[in-house]
């Protein structure tokens, strides 16, 4: 029997338009069916070129709704910036690839100002010149082999969606967002990422090798012809309604407390179980509630659910967490991964989850 949901309205959601702010924008209808049809398309559309990663593919389209920045972690070779192209591609979002490297400098992500001179006049002027992080879909490809000074300025535009430079602060295009990669591998020549920065991320996705039948289908697409061109199944304005969308999705005060409790209970202190006390150092903050509660209206808009259940919750548990809660010394030394923590964590607060 499926869980039931926290509320069940009979009406349509409604999303403000695109233009304008929340308060002021007129209201557009969308229904959940129609954005479960959209979320089937797109799978559809990507899987014209990703082969498998069904659950990759998931967490980057509730990322995408939710407006939440995700963290791609694998081992070179499995399509993470592939995917995000053509997750572009197929929203007619404008995309922009910025390769980090240890000689990168902030004003190579942000623009810098120009001097322009005047041919008839003689006269100089300066222009800014915009960089690589103005567009929709930004992919910050290998983030940890850039300098913390570099990393630091994508914080601005994760956290505010602007860009203060020249003296000057601009907005950055909606829907904006930054999909990151990492090699969780290789370690020299690289800068891990500050926990103020990975807080920005709404995921951490970890991308898996393929199944050896996938592997197969990978091999033989990729060396019989050209990459399929994919046809976009949206816009960049339904996609900013899209997003108001998910802010309007019920969920009830059990699914708000789960949420709750499960990120205060990753945090060390009297009350603590004995998990967190023996192998946590640092827990989550409210930005983790929060996610958790904006990734799962994503995922039940994205299912054609008309509220969010329980169920949605702890299946973004792993993504939202996982780079939240920094184990100890003895956690290492046992072999205590973040993802062990959270599933006992799991068990503790919501019991029906071993279910």
């Amino acid at each position: 029997m499926s869980e039931p949901t926290d509320t069940l309205p009979s009406e349509p959601i409604e999303a403000p338009g695109a233009s304008m702010p929340v308060s002021e924008a007129p209201s557009t209808v969308i229904r959940a069916e129609d954005a479960a049809d959209l979320a089937e398309r797109l799978r559809r559309e990507l899987a014209r070129r990703i082969v498998g990663q069904e659950d990759v593919v998931e967490l980057l389209l509730i990322a995408l709704l939710a407006r939440g920045h995700g963290l791609f972690q694998g081992v070179p070779g499995l399509a993470k910036t592939l995917l995000i192209r053509s997750l572009a591609e197929a929203t007619s979002c404008e995309f922009s690839r910025i390769q980090f490297t240890p000689d990168l400098m902030p004003a190579d992500i942000t623009g810098t100002e120009i001097l322009e001179e005047d041919r008839a006049t003689g006269r100089r002027t300066t222009r800014f010149m915009k960089g690589p992080l103005f567009a929709n879909l930004v992919l910050a490809d290998e983030i940890n082999r850039t300098p913390p000074k570099t990393q630091a300025a994508l914080l601005q535009a994760m956290q505010e969606r602007k860009v203060s430079a020249a003296g000057r602060t601009f907005d950055l295009p909606p829907p904006f967002l930054v999909f990151a990669t990492q090699n969780p591998v290789e370690q020299e020549g690289t800068y891990p990422l500050p926990e103020a920065q990975l807080d920005r991320f709404m995921f951490l996705v970890e991308v898996d090798y393929p199944s050896a039948e996938e592997e197969f289908l990978i091999v033989e697409r990729t060396t019989a012809s050209e990459m399929p061109t994919l046809e976009p199944q949206v816009t960049p304005e339904e996609l900013v309604v899209l997003q108001a969308a998910v802010r309007n999705v019920p969920v009830g005060d059990e699914s708000i407390r789960l949420a709750v409790e499960l990120v205060r209970a990753t945090r060390p202190g009297p009350d603590a179980s004995a998990t967190v006390q023996d192998y946590v150092a640092w827990g989550a903050g409210p930005r983790a509630s929060q996610h958790l509660v904006l990734g799962a209206k994503a995922r039940a808009l994205l299912r054609g659910a008309p509220a969010v259940t329980r169920a949605d919750i702890r299946a973004l548990a792993h993504p939202v967490l996982a780079h939240r809660v920094l184990v100890n010394f003895r956690a290492e030394s046992e072999g205590v991964t973040p993802r062990k923590v959270i599933d006992r964590l799991l068990t503790q607060v919501d019991p029906t989850s071993a279910l």
